[in-house]
């Protein structure tokens, strides 16, 4: 059994060699990845996905598990960064390769899966905001591992006239306050500016000394990228907006959304194979 686990081992070491350079291979050991976790990249043909992976497991200590989770999940594809053209692409990874920090475009994405709150099919945005605090730890698996959960229904007062923020978390990482709002349907402009007001609130009475800015995330249950590009609530703006999704939808149904995808204009790919592995596209593999 030993010397079949070293064949294993051995075969896994050869592929790794004959796909990745020298240089790569150096720079993921030195970042601390196995050899397993090089295996799992060399399902990823897109170059800047890759290193995409490669920070992030730096970055967050993915095991190789919860790599094999993101990449099938298609987290690259969902996030900022990928929206933008290679070339910032890969100055931007470059960026935090020398200067060892994460970056809001690595962190949030375009859409969020909240299928594990088991909602039924109708719900109000309170009963989403009880669904995720009673799942509260899968619901930062799939934020992310540096959220910390900090307050829920804040209050914050202006003018004597008293505002609730749904969510307040903080990312360690990004050292930022992170107001999230739940609503239900799709966006609309008044959003942004009840979240500039909770932002500047929380950049005048909660930052504290060595935080950067707050970043604010309002999540809608239908999508409309055209109001969002519109008002410019992506790439460097303090305020994201994504669409979350209660029940994985439709295979066919989400292969229509990602032909239409903003995402698929600039050129960043989504694998559609045969493969069973990768053709999860927007699905967890369970």
């Amino acid at each position: 059994m030993e010397a079949d686990g070293d064949m294993v081992n051995s075969n896994i070491v050869y592929a790794v060699r004959i796909f990745f350079s020298e240089d790569e291979i150096g720079y993921a050991v030195r970042s601390q990845l196995t050899w397993t976790h090089l295996r799992s990249l060399m399902g990823v043909k897109d170059e800047l996905a890759r290193s995409f992976y490669v920070e992030m497991c730096r970055m967050e200590h993915w095991d190789t598990r919860t790599l094999d989770e993101k990449i099938d999940c298609q987290l690259y594809e969902r996030t900022a960064i990928s929206r933008k053209p290679e070339d910032m692409i890969r100055k931007e990874l470059n960026e935090i390769k020398e200067n060892n920090q994460l970056l809001p475009d690595l962190i949030f994405r375009s859409s969020y899966f909240l299928d594990m709150l088991g909602l039924p099919d109708i719900f109000s945005e309170k009963d989403l905001e009880m669904a995720i605090l009673s799942q509260i730890q899968l619901f930062i698996k799939e934020m992310g591992t540096d959220f910390a959960f900090l307050d829920r229904q804040k209050r914050i007062t202006v003018d004597a006239v008293d505002y609730y923020i749904d969510l307040l978390f903080f990312h360690r990482g990004l050292k930022r306050l992170i107001a999230i709002d739940l609503k239900l349907g799709k966006f609309k402009p008044e959003y942004e500016g009840q979240m500039l007001l909770y932002l500047r609130y929380l950049n005048k009475n909660e930052r504290k000394e060595g935080e950067e800015s707050p970043i604010g995330l309002i999540l809608c249950s239908e999508g409309n990228t055209e109001h969002i590009e519109y008002l410019m609530l992506d790439e460097d703006s303090p305020i994201k907006v994504a669409q979350y999704y209660t029940k994985l939808p439709d295979k066919k149904v989400l292969y229509r959304k990602i032909e239409a995808s903003d995402i698929n204009r600039k050129g960043a790919l989504f694998r559609i194979t045969t493969n069973e592995r990768y053709m999860t596209l927007f699905y967890r593999v369970r």
